[in-house]
């Protein structure tokens, strides 16, 4: 006699010939299915007697299959308890957690973008760690001696000016200027290796390809993450809509014993129902527009977005004038102030702008994801216009883009006000990198901490509608990404520069923390993190787009400094590389390369590329009509099942009828079909229908009505 499954409850009734035969049926396709036991949806009671199933006895399973077996569920079993110890031993855990609980998942959101920067900032600082500082340390070469003797005729000068000399001596505005460290390995100044030669490890060619491979990395890491966190709506549709049922039953974790614990689920749980609210009724608003209120709403964005874009041609306008005017009154008898001029001016149009951008976009009235993500594209605008603003005006006054000097026409560079042009340009981003994170600290104890104490200690309606600070995400968000840029953007003329914004990361972690726990205001209209991860990460690609740019452009074109750095006696950093290949590999190898970097090469290979990708464009296409035409077939299910539901219930006796056969027994009233979507609003599903008096068919779990 056949096993029982363990589904059927002790106590009831046998089951009929035709339920003998479909549980036949079903233990004959587990038997032949490919399928593996444990992804089955059965108890284990049951996937053990499927298991027994599949070995018929009599046939011995190998000790190779045996083997191979044991060797899956243990692999599975340390996976799985590696996973879980990296998610308790993981940085912010618990952090995050609360977080998440209190103020939504978009809050939460911003402190994962951190951790993600961290890790990104140390995985580049290990880059350069590795294949640059620890060989320069260990081979130690020898002093490659003067560089080459060049005579400048710099107007109204003699001699070249030296520029490690300070006006001021004082040691913690070197510090802050970076003029400190100009000997150290921080700048790129100080990197200094011998001739090349077949073999031994070449420096120049490690500090050349890190940056390259460090950026490299960054964006590959970029996109998987933007890809994993695209939103749901991209997939299911615009009109898909996740059941309110599903959060209602479902969204309460009954492991959790803490009162703590207990709260933050609350809160979290609390705001899940604001947002789905939130989105329902501006949909519902939107639906009920007419033509004339579209119409006018339209006006609204061309105007409101008009303005915007004028706003950000006149920050960046500032800040192209105001990097002019600092480098060309270097010498007046306000460079202290002047050194700061063009990171403060940045720091003063992010700060104003976003805070512009919130309230010229709120009112045009949009959802709260939609609000979000228009505030981060302009303000993505504006951030990464003043950065390419910034270093447009340091490449016209250090590398003379655009602009003829007499310096400039024998060395490709300003060599009468930079000696060592690399260092200057890498001190200009650590000022500006060093005035971001200074700009955090006092805007979190000398802003946000006062404005918290005196709404708690007055009372009235001035400090009633002043209130605490808002913690605004975009604005947020674009700070670190501007920070991480100007990182990026330094890779070259400072490389450790990783390492002070890991720093800075890590600070500022618990700083906003802090300020969001103690001194700030959850925002009214929430979002979700899973709409704002995507733009989140588009932004930080955009940044790295923006510092690559201008780094493959001098690597390759620009010309070194000729009395510091690796790259002395190199017309271009790249040159590097086609010596190193005439010394280190035979003349068929160095034809197959030339032959990789040709014309002939490269225009086969775009039209390779091009045939794959309008083959990659086809099937996408193809799939997503097929996916359009299975949700129509799926539709079309559903309605035929609830019309055969519909002459199901015509068909049954009425209760006391004459046709009754008897009373009506729990096993019959069991077996009714109620909903094919249980717990879940089915699509297709058709609207209220009026109540015979006197029907049997009872809907007591509501699974049969349609959802609102």
């Amino acid at each position: 006699m056949q096993r029982q499954w363990s589904l059927q409850a002790p106590g009831e009734p046998e089951a009929e010939p035709g339920g003998e035969e479909l549980c036949e049926q079903e233990m004959e396709r587990l038997c032949l299915s490919q399928q593996p036991v444990r992804v089955l949806p059965y108890a284990m009671v049951d996937k053990r007697f499927i298991r027994q199933l599949r070995e018929p006895e009599g046939v011995k399973t190998s000790c190779w299959q045996q083997w191979r077996r044991r060797r899956q569920t243990v692999g599975r079993r340390l996976g799985e308890a590696a996973r879980r110890l990296t998610r308790g031993c993981g940085l912010w855990e618990g952090a995050l957690y609360e977080i998440g609980g209190l103020f939504g998942t978009g809050i939460q959101s911003y402190f994962t973008f951190l951790r993600f920067l961290l890790l990104l900032n140390l995985l580049t600082l290990l880059l350069t760690s590795g294949f640059v500082l620890l060989p320069l340390v260990w081979l130690r070469p020898p002093d490659p001696g003067p560089a080459l003797n060049f005579t400048l005729q710099c107007p109204g000068s003699g001699h070249l000016p030296q520029p490690g000399v300070s006006k001021f001596n004082n040691l913690l505005w070197n510090v802050f200027t970076g003029r400190a460290f100009n000997n150290t390995y921080l700048f790129y100044g100080a990197y200094r290796a011998g001739p090349e030669s077949s073999l031994t490890y070449s420096i120049r060619l490690a500090y050349l390809l890190s940056p390259l491979a460090c950026l490299l990395l960054c964006f590959c890491g970029i996109l998987r993450r933007m890809v994993k966190g695209l939103p749901q709506k991209m997939f299911l549709g615009q009109d898909y809509r996740s059941p309110l049922s599903a959060k209602v039953f479902s969204s309460w974790d009954f492991c959790i014993r803490g009162q703590e614990a207990a709260t933050i689920k609350r809160h979290e749980i609390s705001n899940e129902f604001k947002m789905e609210l939130e989105e329902g009724r501006h949909l519902l608003l939107l639906q009920q527009q007419t033509r004339a209120q579209r119409a006018c709403h339209l006006l609204t964005y061309l105007r409101v977005n008009i303005l915007i874009g004028l706003l950000v041609v006149g920050a960046i306008s500032a800040i192209f004038w105001a990097t002019k005017y600092s480098q060309d009154n270097k010498e007046e008898s306000l460079f202290l102030l002047l050194q700061y001029l063009p990171p403060g001016v940045i720091a003063l149009v992010n700060f104003l702008g976003p805070l512009l951008f919130v309230f010229l976009v709120q009112l045009e009235n949009y959802p709260p994801n939609t609000e979000v993500n228009l505030t981060l594209i302009w303000c993505v605008v504006l951030k990464l216009a003043s950065l390419g603003m910034f270093s447009f005006s340091l490449g016209q006054t250090v590398l003379c883009i655009g602009r003829n000097k007499t310096s400039c026409e024998s060395y490709g560079y300003n060599a009468c006000d930079y000696q060592c042009w690399e260092n200057s340009v890498g001190e200009e981003l650590y000022k500006l990198s060093i005035f971001n994170f200074l700009l955090t600290v006092a805007f979190a104890f000398l802003v946000s901490l006062p404005r918290r104490m005196l709404v708690e200690r007055f009372s009235g309606r001035f400090w009633a509608w002043l209130d605490r600070e808002e913690f605004l995400v975009p604005k947020n968000v674009l700070d670190i990404v501007e920070g991480q840029t100007v990182t990026w953007m330094g890779l070259f003329y400072c490389p450790l520069l990783p390492l002070l914004n890991s720093v800075f990361i890590f600070l500022t972690f618990y700083i906003k923390k802090y300020t969001l726990l103690r001194n700030s205001r959850a925002s009214p209209r929430r979002f979700r993190a899973s709409s704002s991860i995507f733009f989140f990460q588009l932004v930080l690609l955009l940044g790295l787009l923006l510092a690559a740019v201008p780094l493959g452009y001098v690597v390759s074109s620009i010309r070194s400094s000729w009395d510091c750095g690796l790259f002395a006696n190199y017309l271009a950093p790249w040159q590097v590389v086609p010596e190193l290949v005439a010394l280190w590999l035979p003349p068929p190898s160095q034809r197959i390369l030339y032959y990789l970097g040709s014309h002939a090469f490269s225009f086969p290979l775009l039209i390779l590329l091009s045939l794959v990708l309008t083959v990659c464009i086809s099937q996408s296409q193809a799939s997503s009509r097929a996916i359009r035409r299975l949700r129509k077939q799926l539709v079309w299910q559903v309605q035929e099942k609830w019309h055969l539901v519909d002459d199901l219930s015509r068909l049954l006796p009425e209760p006391g009828s004459g046709d009754s056969l008897g009373p009506e027994s729990p096993v019959s009233r069991a077996s009714r079909p109620r909903s094919f979507c249980p717990g879940f609003p089915c699509p297709g599903s058709p609207g209220p229908r009026p109540r015979r008096p006197g029907s049997s068919l009872e809907d007591p779990a509501g699974c049969l009505s349609p959802r609102p």
